[in-house]
């Protein structure tokens, strides 16, 4: 096989994460300064209709070969942020591309600019790639790399090495001994690391922005956990200022107390020392450090370190000796490798409840992350190797000093005795020292469980080098902190999720500093430390700083077994499990440290979690609860397909013909209230028109349509679909609505009030959707109010735009829309509006922010009574909607009764246990109406009568050809009729006053019932009626059973 030349192809280079390589040399008709084939082309937007224009741009000709509206693919089409000012980039929509494209006068600019494009040409993208020179930009902020914004500069490192590494960790280790010391330590690390692998998935799963931890998992958990997280995080960040300075001005009071130079007493020292330390330090940071100083600290504390491993190996003084220091001995190594508890503090989960906020340095660069260049690289690599590098400085800290400092020592010189002296009891004896009295009478000043305030100093080669590693350590840590509140408050301010605290989320400067968090948290700080006690403030933040973890973690493993396809981290060095397990041992280990305080941080997360729920912020941000709740459903949805249907198990499943559903309130409230939080609730709206003029008015309306019902607290979908006919739209919403088990079984829709003037057409359409709802085996409820369902005049009088039902005027209370958008006015009244197609639509936020309506089923009802008219067998359809709603708040105090035509229909009643209260027996049915009852029905039916003198079918089949809702002479079926009208006459005598009536009504037989026939039914069953009617049929399959099983 020939192969083919390959061109010389110019070098590889490398962009972040991964390597770029040109495939294709540049094509020679390019010329010097043009942009390769491949590159960015956000103006490269062409018009093949119009050829003349391209001169000027033949960038799609170069790519492709051919001109094209369409693009290549860029990254101002993916980013959801832009600069102030740039301008709007974005791909062609799909209209542009699909639909056919209309020749006019427009040139390419105005194409593009159409489109949101700029001009295309190598000029603009050249202007732009070399930053769009003549326009004023925006002034850069900061930006830290990997190596200063994360493990050096006064971040990860400087944090991780706090007071607890110079105060306190000698001190665990003489409680702990070495060998529990280094569980801790490890104990500590396992939390942390797995964090840190956490943290480091979920901030390389698209793009970090500021806000640190609370970003991290509010935009992955979202905003009920992420906000709760938030505050605590920050207010445990404001309480580590208080820690470390506390750390730094106990060193300061010791030197003082050295030198007998305390400015009033060992406590208060300490509170005057650090309020005076953190409001410098509050200075420092408004002022802003740069990386160098903070390069000098990460020095200092290096220096020290090594000073103090320098000073391990230097022959002990005498001095040194007397205070129990005797270089590296395997006994005193020994010795110290078990615990020897003492105080109050001395117990397992004590110590490690002081020692875990020194580990807590790990999210120090992720709360900045905004500073970062690429958070994404600079958080993983900077945090990781920082828990690794601490970890070992730990670790080393604790076992050289158990090998080489006894526990107690007296420190007077005195003390010193011959080696084997009888009566010395002790490792020290051996070493030619007796510090048996003060041991025994628990007195020594010196020594590793005694001195350890100091002991570093005492054991490094230069005692000051090692206070000033503790000054480094403190401060660094203590500056960290107080740059790290404010900026994750900042981002959960903005975020607006709780009240009265966006005051704190205003932005100074170039780097948007937030300088009135900084406030707040210097108040904090100093309210925690005037406490003056450092081994009381650690145990307050660990279980902060645990819940915290608890939550990355958790959020690392929710957005992992959710499997949504936008959870992508380029940080594959995670596992879902191993982060439910640290999220796991966070929580215990809250527990085993201090539970009071763990019940009190969770209550404070509940709370704030069900004000979240409760509030419902207006934010969306993709977070993997959004993932799990599909999931859920999805999973719900599938199940429900593999288990069969059961009588006691049935739910109405609702499919409600409201059009707009604003038009209908009415309608929606009484659906909804008896299918919430019980069965599903479908909206269903036809809209009638061309599908190409409807579908952006059917894209516009939905997610306003939904906003609506949200508001008004109706659980309930909605759906439209665009047809030529009412009709034949409903026949898709039939047969379409619903998933699997999850589909509508009921219609639900408005009575048709206006049939009599209504066209012939329609009244066809509307008596055969419910032949439609029939044959697909739905049951029917139709409702009639007195004063009708639609509302649209009531929006006419409060002068709104909105849709005008043009075809639900037409089809009656039927759910559609008009075929325009029009503007009524108080002087129109419905028949005389005339549409206008230039009048603009409504906006969804404007139709979801619109006045709600208020209807019937929105009050209460008192003692009224729910009156059901169970007259026909429809499988008991009648009686449990009723029922359903008695069960409501609302409706609770309604007495319901039933009247029903023989004894035992009665029986059978009470053997569903629907706690009737009353079941009456019509004995007066069969009477014949009055007179003038059965007149005005006549008249009813008359403009429909095809008064044929009962002649043959076929005779009469061809005088009602392309009439098909006349009624012939033996059609009229008197005893059915006036059976209707005697049904109303015992409605009014008996339900008059009602809250709600429920009837069974007559079925029409098709192709034997004309339409206006059945309308003139329903007419005179449910006329002069003052309380809703509801017109209940079910498709003849039981709802109701009385058996157990």
């Amino acid at each position: 096989m020939a192969e083919l030349p390959i061109p010389d192809l110019p070098p590889a280079h490398c962009s972040g994460r991964f390597t770029i390589s040109t495939l294709l040399p540049p094509l020679p008709c390019m010329e010097e300064g043009d942009r390769g084939p491949y590159a960015p082309t956000e103006g490269s937007g062409c018009d093949s209709a119009q050829p003349t224009h391209l001169s000027s741009s033949t960038l799609c000709t170069r790519t492709f070969g051919y001109n094209t509206v369409d693009v290549v693919p860029a990254y101002e089409h993916y980013a959801n942020s832009k600069g102030v000012g740039d301008l709007r980039k974005g791909r062609p929509s799909l209209a542009d591309l699909h639909s056919i494209l209309k020749v006019t006068g427009l040139g390419l600019s105005d194409l593009q600019q159409s489109n949101g494009l700029p001009e295309a040409g190598p000029e603009a993208g050249l202007e732009e790639a070399e930053g769009e020179p003549g326009r004023a930009s925006m002034p850069e902020p900061v930006r830290f790399g990997w190596v200063k914004g994360v493990m050096v500069s006064i971040r990860c490192m400087l944090n991780i090495w706090g007071v607890i590494l110079y105060l306190r960790l000698p001190w665990i280790t003489a409680q702990a001994g070495i060998a529990l010391t280094w569980l801790i330590i490890l104990m500590s690390v396992t939390v942390t690391t797995i964090t840190g692998l956490s943290i480091s998935a979920i901030s390389t799963n698209g793009k970090v922005k500021s806000g640190g931890t609370y970003f991290l998992i509010s935009r992955s958990l979202g905003p009920e956990l992420g906000g709760s997280i938030g505050l605590i995080f920050a207010f445990a960040n404001a309480v580590a200022v208080a820690m470390h300075t506390v750390g730094f001005a106990e060193t300061v009071r010791d030197l003082l107390q050295e030198h007998n130079s305390l400015i009033v007493d060992p406590t208060n020292d300490i509170r005057i020392i650090g309020v005076i330390t953190v409001t410098v330090l509050l200075g420092i940071s408004l002022a802003g450090m740069e990386w160098e100083a903070k390069i000098l600290f990460f020095l200092v504390i290096l220096v020290s370190f090594i000073n103090y491993l320098v000073g391990t190996v230097i022959p002990a003084t005498t001095e040194k000796q007397a205070k129990g220091f005797f270089s590296y001995r395997a006994d005193i190594f020994a010795q110290n490798f078990v615990p020897n508890w003492r105080g109050p503090e001395g117990s397992f989960f004590g110590l490690f409840s002081i020692f875990f906020p020194s580990a807590t340095g790990i999210l120090a660069g992720a709360n900045i992350s905004g500073d970062l260049k690429d958070p994404a690289v600079a958080i993983p690599k900077g945090t990781l190797m920082a828990i690794f590098w601490t970890t070992v400085s730990y670790l080393v800290l604790s076992a050289t000093i158990g090998a080489c400092v006894v526990r107690d020592a007296s420190g007077s010189l005195n003390d010193s005795v011959a080696v084997g002296s009888p009566g010395c009891e002790g490792l020290a004896c051996s070493f030619g020292w007796n510090f048996t009295s003060c041991a025994q009478q628990q007195s020594c000043r010196y020594g590793l469980s005694n001195y350890y305030q100091v002991l570093m100093s005492m054991v490094s080669g230069f005692g000051p080098l090692i206070t000033a590693g503790i000054f480094g350590a403190t401060l660094s840590s203590a500056l960290a902190c107080l740059v790290s509140a404010p900026k994750v408050f900042q981002c959960l301010c903005k975020d607006q999720l709780y009240p009265l605290i966006g005051f704190f989320g205003k932005g100074y400067g170039r780097n948007s500093e937030p300088i009135r968090g900084y406030m707040l948290t210097y108040i904090i700080a100093i309210g925690f430390i005037l406490i003056a006690e450092l081994n009381a403030i650690a145990p307050i933040i660990s279980n902060f700083f645990l819940c915290s973890y608890a939550l990355i973690n958790f959020s690392c493993f929710h957005a992992s077994i959710t499997n949504s396809p936008g959870w992508r981290p380029s940080f594959r060095y995670y596992s879902k499990w191993a982060a439910l397990f640290g999220a796991t041992v966070s929580v215990v280990i809250m527990f085993l440290l201090t539970w009071w305080a763990a019940l009190i941080a969770f209550g404070i997360v509940i709370f704030l979690l069900g004000y979240v729920l409760y509030k419902k912020p207006d934010v969306n941000w993709g977070s993997s609860m959004q993932a799990s709740s599909y999931n859920m459903a999805l999973n719900y949805s599938v199940g429900l397909s593999e288990v069969d249907e059961h009588i006691k198990n049935y739910r109405p499943q609702c499919l409600v013909l409201t059009g707009p559903p604003n038009f209908r309130p009415a309608l929606v409230d009484f659906v909804g209230t008896f299918t919430k939080n019980l069965s599903l609730m479908l909206c269903g709206n036809v809209l009638i028109g061309p599908r190409k003029q409807k579908m952006p008015e059917s894209r516009l309306m939905a997610d306003g349509h939904t906003k609506w019902l949200m508001k008004r607290k109706i659980k309930a979908f909605y759906t439209d679909v665009v047809a030529e006919d009412l009709r034949s739209g409903v026949q898709m919403l039939i047969q379409a609505a619903g998933l699997g088990k999850m589909r509508p079984n009921i219609l639900v829709l408005g009575y048709k009030r206006n049939w009599r003037t209504a066209s012939p057409q329609s009244l066809e359409d509307y008596v055969g959707i419910l032949h439609d709802a029939f044959d697909f085996k739905y049951g029917v409820c139709l409702m009639r109010m007195k004063e009708g369902l639609n509302v649209s005049r009531v929006l006419q009088a409060h002068g709104k735009w909105f849709w005008v039902a043009r075809d639900a005027q037409r089809h009656g209370a039927v759910g559609c829309a008009s075929q325009h958008h029009v503007p009524r006015r108080r002087s129109q009244s419905c028949q005389d509006i005339t549409p206008d197609p230039f009048a603009p639509a409504v906006d969804p936020t404007t139709l979801a922010s619109e006045q709600q309506a208020s209807t019937i089923f929105q009050s209460e009802q008192g003692k009224k009574t729910i009156d059901i008219y169970w007259l026909f067998d429809d499988g008991g359809l009648t009686l449990l909607i009723p029922y359903l709603l008695g069960r409501k708040k609302r409706w609770g105090k309604c007495k319901i009764r039933v009247f029903v035509v023989l004894v035992a229909t009665a029986s059978l009643s009470h053997l569903f246990r629907l706690g009737f209260h009353e079941v009456h027996i019509l004995p007066d049915i069969n009477q014949k109406p009055r007179p003038e009852h059965i007149k005005r029905f006549d008249e009813l039916i008359a403009p429909f009568r095809l008064n044929d003198g009962f002649k043959d079918e076929a005779t009469v089949n061809e005088m009602r050809q392309g009439c098909p809702w006349k009624i012939s002479d033996e059609e009229v079926d008197k005893n059915r009729s006036l059976r209707q009208v005697r049904l109303n006459e015992i409605l009014l005598d008996y339900s008059r006053d009602a809250a709600l009536i429920a009837i069974t009504p007559p079925i029409g037989r098709k192709g034997r019932c004309p339409s206006s026939l059945y309308m003139a039914w329903l007419e005179t069953l449910s006329q002069d009626l003052r309380p809703p009617v509801i017109l209940t049929r079910g498709n003849q399959e039981n709802v109701l059973t009385f058996y157990c099983q």
